[in-house]
């Protein structure tokens, strides 16, 4: 069945989501500075940190996702609630640096993941299934800087998603057979360092922002509020094509947003 003028509506929809622009660039025009003069800041011993509070950040929203992710049952997305609160813990990495982003981190992503269940289910999905649960994981490795290694012929949205489709398969195996109970399962490891890897791209991004001195705690808060609805967009853009190809199949959807 072919996508309907209203479908390929909606699919226009989510590819200006999905790619346009990145979190740098929203950076930059909110602040009004390019974030480039907050990476000369960055001391080089951070890139190492960002890495590890990614992983970490990553590993509990893993947890979360698996064990108590669906467990409320979702209405309206409410973008605006889960922005104040990703706002009130980008406070805290402002007030205190980005020394604070292994405290903070957690937090933030914990708080997004959240909110995207819940744009999950306003688009059809069931966070209490293993599935939607990993395609929520699946949303920070979305919106970073195209991997050298993806295909070049696929949009950064597909590719993204064909990098991690192996990954994805794996551990949706692991789990359903033996849950979270050995969190360091080769299958689990590969899927967080896949998508830890494009999610700290984006992370270092906003640690630059955070280390430009301008606004101290409230630009932190500015920062992570831009930092969420980053990934929001991302969220929504990719529970879309997901609504779509349960409709029309795969391979129908993927074409038409590359023509589009």
């Amino acid at each position: 069945m072919s996508l309907t003028k209203s479908d390929l509506a909606d699919l226009a929809r989510a590819k200006e989501l999905l790619e346009n622009p990145g979190l740098a660039a929203k950076l930059t025009g909110m602040l009004g500075t390019p974030i480039d003069k907050g990476m000369k800041l960055l001391p080089a011993s951070m890139q190492k940190a960002v890495h590890k509070a990614t992983e970490a950040a990553l590993r509990k929203a893993l947890d979360t996702a698996v064990k108590s992710m669906g467990e409320q049952t979702h209405g309206p997305a409410r973008d605006r609630m889960h922005k104040l609160a990703a706002a009130a813990s980008g406070a805290v990495g402002g007030a205190f640096g980005i020394a604070a982003l292994a405290i903070e981190l957690p937090i933030s992503t914990t708080v997004m993941l959240r909110s995207i269940a819940a744009i999950a289910a306003s688009e059809g999905e069931n966070p209490r299934h293993l599935e939607t649960k990993l395609a929520c994981i699946e949303v920070f490795a979305l919106g970073s800087t195209k991997d050298k290694r993806d295909d070049a012929a696929e949009s950064g949205y597909f590719a993204a998603r064909s990098a991690l489709a192996t990954a994805v398969s794996e551990a949706a195996k692991h789990l359903a057979q033996k849950g979270l109970s050995k969190s360091g399962a080769p299958a689990l490891v590969r899927l967080v360092g896949l998508i830890a890897s494009r999610f700290g791209v984006v992370v270092s991004e906003k640690a630059a922002a955070q280390a430009i001195p301008i606004l101290g705690a409230a630009g932190g808060a500015m920062i992570n509020t831009v930092f969420i609805g980053h990934y929001q967009d991302m969220a929504r853009g990719h529970f879309i094509v997901r609504r779509l190809e349960k409709i029309h199949g795969a391979e129908p959807v993927r074409l038409a947003y590359e023509k589009l």
